[in-house]
């Protein structure tokens, strides 16, 4: 039995070889949350991205 993959890459910018790393908004297809991923070289982050009033951004299509 195949899983569907849970989160979905909407955008994905910059380089490995920079110290700029790669940043990735990714989208949660359960919830609908979408969360900014970025790593450089061993290092690395995720974090729920925020409107302007400090709420979630959630994607209204799930």
């Amino acid at each position: 039995m195949k899983k569907d993959k849970r989160f979905e890459v909407v955008l994905e910018e910059g380089s490995s070889l920079t110290d700029e790393g790669i940043k990735r908004i990714l989208v949660d297809k359960v919830t609908g949350v979408h969360y900014l991923a970025w790593k450089s070289g061993y290092a690395g982050g995720i974090t729920p991205l925020l409107d302007s009033e400090g709420k979630a951004v959630v994607e209204k299509d799930v």
